[in-house]
C-alpha cells in the first residue's frame, strides 16, 4: 500500500542522501512531498556531494539544484505516514526552525516511520527525540547523539540499523541497507 512520506531538506543536504531516497521511494509507488522551511513547491534547494576519499573527514563539493515538490508551510505532520531526514549541512540549521521541530516530534509521539541518515541525527537531537533510543549517524555526530541522550551505534558506514519506529545509517554507502530497512518499516513489498 503506497504511503505518504515527508522528506524535510535544506540548503546543502547531502546531494545522495537527498535524491537517492526520494527517487527510490518514488520508485516504488509512495509519495514523497520534499520541503524546505520559507521554500515553496517549485524552488530549489542546493546540495552538497561529501566524497571519502581518505582524508580524516569527508570533501565537501556543490551538487545538484533539487527541486522541491511541496511548500513547508502548507504541510501538516499529521497528514503523512512517515519522514525521511537527508544528511548534510542541511540538519544544523533545520533545528533551529521551531516548525520543524514540532513536525520531526509528531512523528516520535506517533511512532511514525522515520529514516535518518548522517548528520540528519543533528535533527533528531534538536528535537530531543533521541533520549533511550539508539541511533547511527556520520562520527562526527556521536557526541550529539549521546548528549541528547541517545546511544551513538558504531556501525560499518555501508550499514544500517533499526530501533522500533527508527532506521538511522551513518552516510550515503549505507543506501541499500538504509533504504530497505525504512521499506520494511513501511510495510513496502517489493515483487521481483
Amino acid at each position: 500500500m503506497a504511503k505518504k512520506i515527508l522528506m524535510i531538506c535544506g540548503d546543502f543536504c547531502e546531494d545522495y542522501e537527498t535524491m537517492v531516497p526520494f527517487q527510490a521511494l518514488l520508485a516504488v509507488g509512495h509519495t514523497v512531498h520534499a520541503v524546505c522551511p520559507d521554500k515553496k513547491a517549485g524552488d530549489t534547494i542546493a546540495t552538497a556531494i561529501h566524497d571519502f576519499e581518505g582524508d580524516q573527514t569527508y570533501t565537501e563539493k556543490r551538487g545538484h539544484n533539487f527541486a522541491l515538490n511541496a511548500t513547508f508551510a502548507d504541510i501538516r505532520a499529521e497528514d503523512y505516514d512517515a519522514l525521511v531526514i537527508p544528511g548534510g549541512r542541511g540538519p544544523e540549521y533545520l533545528r533551529l526552525y521551531p516548525a520543524v521541530i514540532t513536525a520531526v516530534r509528531h512523528f516520535f509521539e506517533a511512532n511514525k516511520p522515520v529514516a535518518a541518515v548522517c548528520h540528519g541525527a543533528q535533527l533528531l537531537a534538536g528535537a530531543r527525540v533521541l533520549e533511550g533510543r539508539t541511533c547511527s549517524a556520520y562520527p562526527a555526530c556521536q557526541a550529539e547523539v549521546e548528549l541528547a541522550g541517545g546511544t551513538y551505534a558504531n556501525i560499518p558506514v555501508d550499514q544500517a540499523i533499526t530501533e522500533g519506529n527508527l532506521v538511522s545509517a551513518p552516510a550515503w554507502p549505507a543506501h541499500p541497507a538504509w533504504i530497505a530497512q525504512f521499506l520494511a518499516l513501511l510495510g513496502t513489498k517489493i515483487s521481483h
